[in-house]
């Protein structure tokens, strides 16, 4: 029995747009604009390149202008302060007016040379097309650090989560269309995207170590974005400490049917300084987090119904909407 053969046969794309947050990327930006503009199929008809810069503190807005008159594709946007990497990627896809939509790191750790398979999958019939980094060029520290974070992320969100999958994907406009209605004040991506669903393929694609510098990306930030995600997407830490109240309470009462047999049986006993303290302590520290808890959602929920805007963009290039 023969192997059967799939030729694919490109279908033309009238527009692809890529989105780039940009931040202390000055040296890596002719090469990404250059490559992108190497590997993308012949069968694209028109291109844009969106790079907004969130307010990086190198030259890297200086970089965007100088290569936006080089090529007419480059859309520059430039935020009026750091509003973080989801923000900058939400004001990208504000501009994006492709048929498909590519969501890409500047790092160069994502291959532009990795587009087209992200895009002979999606003409398959998907809506989203993800990347999988099937081998990190990240160090182990990072890599275990991400294992740990995606994993107590999907608990906690209730969600499945995968450490090799980051922003990296190629879209439907009409799924960007979707994930730029949902406006809520904390932005994480790949959970947005998640959440309006449509239909998913994965790619393995090649993962490049870093050219320049580190990861923007510490500990604080990490950890920042976990909280900010739980908060935003979950109710279950609010669950979680009820069921603590819960066993507590269960605890409480087994002592009490203790007591109450001790003192029935001559038994009783003087408690000790010790485990009064203790009692004391543990009591008033579940309170505490209890309180903290729920203070963070009502801190969140404060910041929601201010109704500021997610961004907000000080200059643009190229841009049909010039200020």
């Amino acid at each position: 029995m023969g192997h059967q053969i799939n030729f694919y046969k490109p279908v033309s794309i009238l527009k692809l747009s890529i989105v780039s947050p940009v931040y202390r990327a000055e040296k890596e930006l002719e090469e990404l604009v250059t490559r992108i503009k190497n590997a993308t199929p012949t069968s694209v008809l028109a291109l844009e390149i969106i790079l907004v810069d969130d307010y990086s503190p190198d030259e890297s807005w200086r970089e965007i202008e100088r290569l936006s008159r080089i090529y007419p594709e480059i859309i520059g946007v430039k935020l009026s302060r750091n509003f973080g990497q989801h923000y900058a990627i939400t004001a990208g896809l504000d501009q994006a007016t492709g048929d498909y939509i590519v969501v890409m790191d500047c790092d160069l750790q994502d291959k532009p040379e990795e587009i087209s398979k992200l895009l002979q999958k999606a003409q398959e019939g998907y809506d989203i097309v993800l990347a999988r980094r099937f081998n990190r060029q990240d160090s182990f520290m990072k890599k275990l650090f991400s294992k740990t974070f995606y994993k107590t992320l999907g608990y906690l969100t209730g969600s499945k989560q995968d450490a090799t999958v980051a922003n990296f994907g190629i879209y439907k406009k009409n799924v960007i269309k979707e994930v730029s209605s949902l406006r809520e004040s904390i932005r994480y991506f790949p959970t947005m995207v998640k959440w309006v669903g449509f239909k998913t393929a994965y790619v393995d694609v090649e993962h490049a170590s870093r050219q320049q510098g580190e990861s923007n990306y510490n500990l604080k930030k990490m950890l920042n974005l976990a909280l900010d995600i739980i908060l935003a997407f979950s109710d279950k830490p609010l669950r979680l400490i009820i069921k603590l109240g819960m066993s507590i309470a269960f605890i409480s009462i087994l002592m009490a049917i203790y007591a109450i047999y001790s003192k029935m049986t001559g038994e009783v006993s003087v408690s000790g300084y010790a485990s009064l303290i203790t009692s004391i302590w543990f009591l008033s520290g579940c309170i505490l987090i209890t309180l903290g808890v729920i203070g963070l959602y009502v801190g969140k929920i404060f910041e929601g119904v201010k109704n500021r805007p997610l961004y907000i963009v000080e200059k643009k290039v190229n841009s049909q909407e010039n200020d």
